[in-house]
């Protein structure tokens, strides 16, 4: 993921931030509100690391997968619901509700029950 991911969707991320630097709460994310040269001057500031260190680190995070708790987020939700516009026929609406397509439910029963 790339720091745009977190910045774009940062109060979505708390949980995951706070798990991987504890030293770190709530009200100094809300301070920082994004911005990667504070978030790293401040996870130096109190670990006592060097900045070179934690941006090492930072890295390191940013190449895992994004949490499923920040996946499911509304904004985040709806921003790849809009990407995948480019999947969808001409003239559909990638918003549209699917129930059209149907459900498992309306299969015959095969007797593998």
């Amino acid at each position: 993921m790339k720091w745009q991911h977190v910045q774009q969707n940062w109060t979505a991320f708390y949980e995951a931030i706070v798990e991987k630097w504890p030293e770190i709460d709530e009200a100094d994310l809300d301070e920082i509100d994004g911005d990667q040269r504070a978030f790293v001057a401040h996870l130096a500031e109190m670990t006592g690391q060097e900045p070179a260190e934690i941006r090492e680190e930072l890295r390191e995070w940013l190449a895992g997968e994004i949490p499923s708790d920040v996946v499911m987020d509304p904004a985040h939700d709806n921003h790849s619901i809009a990407l995948s516009s480019k999947y969808v026929g001409e003239g559909e609406d990638e918003y549209s509700d699917d129930a059209r397509f149907g459900d498992d439910d309306d299969y015959p029963d095969d007797g593998d029950d």
